[in-house]
C-alpha cells in the first residue's frame, strides 16, 4: 500500500477513547441518572483511570450538598448489619443513599469478597438506593486507594448519603477521615482492653461511637467505659455521642441518625477524595 492510501486509512479509523475519555463520557451520563453508567465510571476510576484535578473539583463542588458518612471499627463488630439499619433509616427520612462498601481483595481474581453487600441485599432494588463493593487491594487503613474519588463522585450524582464502610480495621488505620465528613465507630460489648487501644488511633477520629449488639449485657458497661474514656481526650471540646445500637432489632438507630444530622455539613464538606 503506497504512503498517501496508508495516511488515508488512517486518518479514517477513529483513535481508540482513552480511559480517561471513556470516564468523562461515562460520568456525564452516570449524573444524568445513568446507574449503568455510574457502575462503568466507578469500575474505571478502579482500574486507574485517571481523574484530572479539573474534574474532582467540579464534583467536589457538586458534592457539597451530600453528607458522607464512614463506618468503620474492628472486624466482627457488626458494622454491614449496622449499615444496612442505616439504609433502612435513611429510607425512612426521604434520603437517597449510595455505599461503597470496602471488602478484602479475593486472593483469586483480586476483586471484592462481597461478603458485606450480601447483608445489605434487603435494599438493593430500592432505586433510592445504590451499592458498590470495593476490593482494598492491599490498601492500608481499611479503604481502597480509590476510595476518596469514588465517594466524590457519587456524591456528585446527586446521592443525599454516602456511606463508606471500610474493611475491619484496627485502632492506627484512620484513613476513612480523608473521605468523609462524618465517621462512625462501631466498637462491640465487652471490649476490655480493646476500649484502651481505640484512645490511641480510631477513637480520636470519632463522631459518633456505637456500641453495637446493645441487647447484650456487656453492652452499658461498654458504653460507660467509652464515655469514661472520651473525658480524658485532649480535644474534649469536640462532641462526641456514644449510642447504643442493636441494629438486627432496629433499637437505638433513630438515635445514631440524629446524632449524626447533626454532624451533617452545612453547605461545605470536605476537600477530598484524590486517590
Amino acid at each position: 500500500m503506497c504512503m498517501a492510501s496508508a495516511g488515508r486509512l488512517s486518518r479514517s479509523r477513529p483513535l481508540p477513547a482513552t480511559d480517561h475519555e471513556r470516564l468523562a463520557r461515562a460520568v456525564a451520563l452516570a449524573r444524568s441518572g445513568d446507574r449503568a453508567a455510574l457502575s462503568c465510571a466507578l469500575t474505571l476510576i478502579e482500574n486507574g483511570a485517571l481523574v484530572s484535578g479539573e474534574m474532582s473539583a467540579e464534583w467536589q463542588q457538586a458534592a457539597l450538598r451530600c453528607h458522607r458518612i464512614g463506618l468503620t471499627g474492628a472486624p466482627g463488630a457488626g458494622k454491614s448489619t449496622l449499615a444496612s439499619a442505616l439504609i433502612g433509616e435513611f429510607l425512612r427520612r426521604g434520603r437517597s443513599i449510595a455505599v461503597l462498601a470496602v471488602d478484602p481483595s479475593s486472593p483469586i481474581t483480586g476483586g471484592a469478597v462481597l461478603g458485606d453487600r450480601v447483608r445489605m441485599s434487603a435494599h438493593a432494588d430500592d432505586s433510592r438506593v445504590f451499592i458498590r463493593s470495593m476490593a482494598s487491594r492491599g490498601n492500608p487503613g481499611g479503604i481502597a486507594a480509590t476510595t476518596g474519588a469514588s465517594a466524590l463522585l457519587l456524591a456528585a450524582c446527586r446521592y443525599d448519603i454516602v456511606l463508606i464502610e471500610t474493611v475491619g480495621t484496627g485502632q492506627s488505620e484512620v484513613a476513612i477521615v480523608r473521605a468523609a465528613d462524618s465517621i462512625i465507630v462501631a466498637v462491640p460489648p465487652d471490649a476490655g482492653d480493646e476500649v484502651q487501644a481505640l484512645k490511641a488511633g480510631v477513637l480520636e477520629i470519632a463522631h459518633v461511637l456505637v456500641v453495637t449488639k446493645s441487647d447484650l449485657p456487656a453492652a452499658e458497661r461498654t458504653a460507660n467505659e467509652l464515655t469514661a474514656s472520651l473525658r480524658l481526650r485532649a480535644d474534649r471540646d469536640r462532641a462526641v455521642r456514644v449510642v447504643p445500637v442493636c441494629a438486627p432489632k432496629n433499637h437505638g438507630v433513630q438515635a445514631l441518625v440524629d446524632a449524626l444530622e447533626t454532624q451533617r455539613p452545612r453547605g461545605t464538606g470536605k476537600q477530598d477524595g484524590d486517590r
